[in-house]
């Protein structure tokens, strides 16, 4: 069977990054590919930009809470009614604009390796120099090839895959691409991330509290993540969840408390920090960042733990009081 591929799309508020985005799929897919645009209650003229584009537009019910998982299984939903003969699906989030060559090598690599479900590359940000923001996402897409345990909001995926084990998990705020793949390779599929450019994405940061706020929706992920899977075969996100607390709660409690009677002995403690800050300069080091990078990297990764920990935080809250959790953003909108 030949591989055809349908395109779904979801955003919301993304304004001239999305038309890019579309524009940049007409110029890399075959003509007559479904494009399916789900619009997750915009008020900057996303839909009609959408439609003037030529995507079919789903506009998400607002009485329902919202998420990119809601989102990519309505797009999906439609897809399969406008596109049944699409068995491939690229899932694409509105920020981002597709490469050439992407979908060629992905789709060969797929009819060439029947065992695999989903296929990736290489994403990178638009303007990877802007400010440090854009600097730590660059570097963050830069995760190994080969064989993965996941994907991120930009993929490939077999239909009959992403259909046989009922799509994303559409109660999910974060986490959801990482979640729908510990079901998939559970089913007995692989993931693959090939060494190619995938898609320019616009991280669009430039203030503290939008990497904040970016970074605790992470510790979200990992709370619901190890909550669906953690004790499960994979382990999912338990560790990352567990180190969490370990550095932000458990390592300065036994430094701080017995610091009186110990004459501050116990202190001492805290150079544990070092560790994980070393780790993370050499790994971006290996990885070709240059020394700054490499130091902005490791300091935001021990300072990003402490917005995990309130991430995580929010997840109990929120399951504590049975309330429906709302989707985290940290962009400015429009």
């Amino acid at each position: 069977m030949a591989e055809t591929v349908g395109v779904v799309v979801i955003g919301r508020n993304e304004g001239e990054r999305l038309r890019h985005c579309l524009v940049s799929l007409h110029d890399n897919i075959p003509p007559g590919s479904g494009i399916i645009y789900v619009d997750s209650g915009s008020t900057d003229g996303s839909v009609a930009s959408a439609q003037e584009l030529g995507a079919h537009v789903v506009e998400l019910d607002m009485s329902v809470p919202f998420t990119a998982a809601r989102a990519r299984n309505e797009g999906a939903t439609l897809l399969a009614k406008i596109a049944p003969q699409a068995n491939l699906i690229l899932f694409l989030d509105g920020d981002c604009r597709l490469c050439p060559g992407f979908l060629p090598a992905a789709t060969a690599f797929l009819a060439a390796n029947p065992g695999y479900a989903v296929v990736c590359g290489r994403r990178r940000e638009l303007h990877p120099t802007r400010n440090a923001y854009h600097r730590l996402a660059e570097m963050e897409w830069n995760t190994p090839i080969g064989d993965a345990p996941a994907c991120g909001g930009d993929a490939l995926l077999r239909r009959d895959a992403f259909e046989s084990v009922g799509g994303f998990d559409a109660r999910l705020i974060a986490g959801e691409e990482p979640e729908l793949c510990v079901r998939l390779r559970s089913a007995g599929h692989k993931i693959r991330r090939i060494d190619t450019d995938m898609t320019l994405h616009d991280v669009d940061m430039s203030r503290f509290s939008q990497w904040w706020r970016r970074a605790m929706r992470g510790g979200y992920a990992y709370a619901v993540g190890a909550s669906l899977h953690g004790r499960g075969p994979t382990g999912h996100w338990k560790r990352e969840a567990t180190r969490t607390w370990c550095w932000v709660i458990v390592i300065p409690t036994l430094a701080v408390s017995p610091a009186w009677s110990t004459g501050g002995w116990s202190l001492l403690l805290l150079a544990c920090y070092l560790w994980p800050l070393s780790r993370a300069f050499r790994h971006r080091r290996v990885n070709g960042a240059t020394r700054y990078e490499s130091w902005l990297y490791a300091v935001a990764c021990l300072v990003a733990k402490f917005a995990e920990l309130a991430g995580q935080l929010r997840f109990l809250i929120v399951r504590l009081m049975g309330r429906k959790e709302r989707i985290i953003e940290y962009k400015v909108m429009g």
